[in-house]
């Protein structure tokens, strides 16, 4: 394949064209994840639809299942009608979803438009990534994966931007239609973003596949030797229990668990417990800001942390810091203290889960390191389903005070298991394919 400097050139603009799209993809992804935690105080003052704080866990959850439901369906989906026309699929299904949001008139209709808007929301993400992996420079994989991640805490900050410019002069609904505005953007997606090449590969499209590498001088990926059927996916599922090995895989299960339950909890009640510590709505928000800010430096320090020190190590560090960063939110400190401290706890936890991710990769086996690293994401998912709904029984219990020590526990369980299991399993292995399990896994 040339390496000429027109067809690097051209490479570059495919790649930048791509990673682009992807990326107000997943921002709007993650504008339609956040912008029910952004609104939710509001909703509970109201008493919208007469809403309680255990039906607001309930409706956190909905989304989260939707997305367990998304993430699990998306590759079979993708292996069938290709990776570019699923991420149209899927920006169409969660903005017709705002939509049926923001005409809902009862709990049951705004539930299901928030279990549809997940569904959406976690087919778009995994598919995105693997897209911005097709295509990415040679060697810079990891550096732009990272970058996309950025755009889903972008998201999260506009999200907070829109409550607090819309809530109180036009309502809560108006919120809602902004999120389905990403329905513009679908047409624009079809029609500029180029099919995935390990798609057309896999698909026997080589002569299209080869023309759209050469032209753009991008990598052909390699064509696998063949796919792994129902039986051998079970057999690489069994070997992860055989001899001593079920303790090492229900610690990252486990690890995964306290992760997902913590991001997805404080991403879904951050503004509202906030309020119930006695800050004033719009402080309450800018916290989702900072928060989101913090997200966005943390994905980017991450991995090079772990590239440093070793991804387990930075794991449970990063764990323990966030543990200790979310419980402080529970005491009323200085509005610039608490600043800083819901910045640095955005910074670890959300790339906390992520070192889990690499941390199963390294400490598996080749054989069944793609079968290891889905199952933990997988499991994680129950984690994120649960979280908002904790928080919901906590405040609607009069327990709210308890938010953010609940969800630090997590934290720290977290920490735990995903220590012990790197102690338990300190071989390093290699780098095949590794990054195409962290991608399945996101």
């Amino acid at each position: 394949m040339s390496s000429s400097p027109a067809l690097s050139a051209r490479g570059s603009r495919l790649a930048f064209l791509v990673v682009g799209l992807c990326w107000l993809a997943v921002l709007f992804d993650g504008l339609d994840m956040f912008i029910y935690g952004s609104v939710l105080p509001h909703l509970l003052e109201t008493k919208t639809f007469g809403i309680t704080p255990d039906q607001a866990g309930d409706l956190g959850s909905y989304a989260t299942f939707g997305m367990l439901v998304g993430a699990l369906t998306a590759g079979t989906v993708a292996d069938r009608i290709g990776r570019k026309k699923l991420m149209v699929v899927c920006v169409i299904v969660f903005s017709l979803a705002s939509a049926v949001c923001a005409i809902a008139d009862s709990v049951a209709v705004f539930g299901l438009g928030r279990t549809l808007a997940g569904i959406g929301l976690g087919g778009l993400l995994p598919t995105a990534i693997s897209m911005v992996s097709d295509y990415a420079p040679r060697g810079r994989g990891a550096i732009i994966i990272g970058l996309l991640m950025t755009a889903h805490h972008v998201g999260g900050i506009l999200s907070a931007y829109v409550a607090k410019w819309l809530i109180d002069p036009v309502g809560w609904r108006a919120a809602f239609w902004v999120c389905v505005l990403p329905l513009l953007f679908a047409p624009v997606l079809a029609k500029f973003l180029p099919e995935s090449l390990s798609f057309l590969v896999a698909k026997g499209r080589t002569e299209e596949a080869q023309e759209l590498a050469t032209r753009y001088d991008v990598e052909l990926p390699a064509a696998k030797s063949g796919k792994a059927g129902a039986g051998d996916r079970w057999t690489n599922l069994a070997n992860l229990f055989r001899g001593g090995e079920w303790v090492q895989t229900l610690l990252y299960w486990l690890a995964s668990f306290g992760g997902l339950l913590l991001v997805y909890g404080v991403a879904t009640w951050l503004p509202t417990l906030m309020r119930a510590e006695g800050y004033e709505l719009g402080s309450a928000l800018s916290f989702v800001v900072v928060f989101n800010l913090g997200g966005i430096v943390g994905m980017l320090v991450a991995g090079r942390a772990a590239d440093r020190f070793g991804a387990p190590r930075i794991s449970a560090l990063w764990f323990a810091l966030t543990a200790a960063g979310v419980f402080l939110l529970s005491v009323h400190m200085p509005m610039t203290v608490t600043m800083i401290v819901v910045f640095f706890a955005g910074l670890f936890l959300n790339s906390a889960q992520t070192m889990i991710y690499a941390t199963v990769s390294i400490r598996s086996n080749a054989g069944t390191r793609a079968t290891a690293v889905g199952w933990t994401s997988g499991m994680g998912r129950f984690g994120a389903v649960f979280g908002p709904w904790l928080g919901g029984q906590l405040l609607a219990s009069g327990q709210g005070e308890w938010g953010f020590t609940a969800f630090a526990i997590a934290g720290l369980s977290s920490m735990v298991f995903i220590g012990i299991a790197a102690l338990r399993s300190s071989k390093p292995t290699g780098e095949d394919d590794r990054k195409e399990e962290l991608v399945a896994a996101h």
